[in-house]
């Protein structure tokens, strides 16, 4: 997958209808799945704020944890779809079904209840450790993985969230075990790598660069195509011999999928001029997490292409407790 580093500008939308001129009435809720300080939240902030801008109404971020963001999922997936109530989510949006079909379980939600609106960011994820880690390379810590199966502790946002299926995925291709440890969201999980509770992580740039460059943290591998523009001395795990290891933390706009058309144009018109505001601009470039803009139409494709990769990837790890 080829992900620009531009923003990709929509095509200036057709006028409003007129049932959705005055939308919206009242305060719109955008949830995330996930605990503060990870991917999902640092993306619904700036968002929620230029959109408030936007649609002259407030954006109030409400963060569900658990489950992986299954839970603040499946609140939207059944909350009423008037456009009031949005889900940041990340990639792992399509595997949390995928996941539950392995246990015979019923899922919370299908990806069939959602609605794209627009795509706002996709980073590459990082593999990072603290910096007093023994391993200063990639190739040092996949060697100590497989002297020591199942005895290296790493962190994720839940069984078969974004950082759990990554670093299945390398483990799987690079024949190593590792003992994972989960947590609510990627928030407590990097303040446990912090802390030296967990040992490693796969997480997205801009969740660790402000603690890599205070030197508390290092990060030794890329899941990406192409190196993090945050990160370019870092090589990706293609470059080390795993072409398969390929993994994006991406966060994306959806509403339930019956919102109504007109109603739909309206966010996606106040999320495009969100994403060209200076002060959104700012926070994203802060954060080492560029904003990668897609409109409704491509971010339905770009959906359909990485989930059809990610639950290919999840079928080829099988269950994994």
């Amino acid at each position: 997958m080829r992900l620009s580093r531009r923003i990709v500008l929509a095509s200036p939308l057709a006028a409003l209808p007129a049932a959705a001129q005055d939308f919206p009435a009242r305060p719109v809720t955008m949830v995330v799945g996930f605990p503060p300080g990870g991917q999902a939240d640092l993306a619904a902030r700036p968002v929620a704020a230029a959109m408030e801008r936007q649609l002259r109404q407030a954006v109030v971020v409400q963060n569900r944890p658990g489950g992986a963001g299954a839970i603040g999922s499946g609140f939207v997936a059944r909350a009423a779809p008037d456009g009031l109530t949005l889900l940041m989510a990340l990639s792992s949006l399509a595997v949390i079904p995928e996941a539950e079909k392995l246990f015979g379980r019923t899922p919370p939600y299908t990806v069939e209840q959602f609605a794209p609106i627009g795509l706002v960011n996709a980073d590459p994820t990082m593999l990072a450790v603290p910096a007093n880690a023994p391993w200063r390379s990639m190739a040092e810590f996949i060697e100590a993985a497989r002297a020591r199966p199942g005895d290296i502790p790493y962190g994720s946002s839940g069984a078969y969230g974004t950082l759990h299926v990554a670093m299945e995925m390398l483990a799987s291709a690079a024949g190593i075990r590792l003992l994972h440890v989960p947590f609510q969201g990627a928030g407590p999980a990097i303040t446990a790598l912090l802390s030296g509770n967990i040992q490693a992580l796969a997480t997205a740039p801009g969740t660790v660069v402000q603690h890599v460059q205070s030197g508390r943290l290092r990060v030794l591998g890329c899941w990406g195509r192409e190196r993090a523009p945050a990160f370019p001395d870092v090589p990706t795990f293609m470059e080390a011999g795993f072409p398969e290891v390929e993994f994006y933390i991406w966060a994306g706009l959806f509403a339930p999928v019956a919102t109504p058309a007109p109603i739909q144009l309206r966010l996606r018109e106040s999320l495009r001029a969100a994403m060209q505001d200076p002060d959104l601009l700012r926070a994203f470039q802060t954060a080492g997490s560029p904003p990668r803009y897609l409109d409704a139409p491509d971010f339905a494709r770009f959906f359909a292409e990485d989930s059809a990769r990610l639950v290919g990837a999840v079928n080829r790890i099988g269950r994994v407790e």
